[in-house]
């Protein structure tokens, strides 16, 4: 198959999220992949510096960004809809690997072992796994705070069930990053100007 890994990855661009919600900014799937690499990025500082755990940001970062790489041949999936009941969600992940495969095809030969782990597979450290899990989850839950501060009361479930998936998690890198980064979030950019000016001063 011809090398066109990259050219595919490019159109995630043109892959909307959240589309079944009334969304006051739109987001796709390549701007969701950035967001999880910087969040799952500094999930791995947060446990390698604060709770002094064995993790590599750096790799947590590359497991992130390409989380969602094969929606650019399933596209989006709204959540509602894949986790509807189990043959649904098994389907689907049957469907997933096989893009995983086709999408893995596209890349050059002298390449495709660099990948590989990359492209829907489960990172080897279980703590790296629910790492990202837990990345992918405050993405969305940043989300719905970014929503809900514009007025948009249509994320007010879809918050109330990111936390709840994320308390579970029971991770400590996550209960800091909510106490120390997230509420910056519901801040709006004078306030965030004003309490930098503040510290300043």
């Amino acid at each position: 198959m011809a090398n066109h890994f990259l050219a595919y990855l490019y159109r995630l661009q043109h892959i909307e999220r959240w589309s079944l919600m009334r969304n006051t900014t739109s987001e796709n799937v390549a701007e969701h992949s950035y967001h999880v690499a910087i969040i799952a990025h500094a999930l791995g500082n947060i446990a390698r510096e604060i709770f002094k755990k064995d993790i590599n940001p750096d790799e947590a970062a590359s497991y992130a960004l390409f989380h969602d790489a094969t929606e650019v041949f399933t596209g989006d999936i709204p959540t509602p809809v894949k986790h509807h009941n189990p043959r649904i969600l098994a389907n689907f992940r049957e469907i997933e690997h096989l893009a995983a495969e086709r999408l893995l095809a596209t890349v050059p030969s002298e390449l495709q072992s660099r990948y590989e782990p990359l492209l829907g597979r489960k990172p080897a450290n279980p703590e790296m796994e629910r790492l990202l899990k837990a990345a992918d989850l405050l993405d969305a839950y940043l989300k719905c705070i970014s929503e809900m501060s514009a007025g948009n009361r249509e994320f007010a479930t879809a918050r109330r069930q990111s936390e709840e998936k994320l308390n579970a998690l029971a991770l400590p890198e996550v209960e800091w990053f909510l106490a120390n980064l997230a509420p910056a979030f519901e801040k709006t950019l004078d306030e965030l100007t004003e309490i930098e000016a503040n510290e300043v001063n």
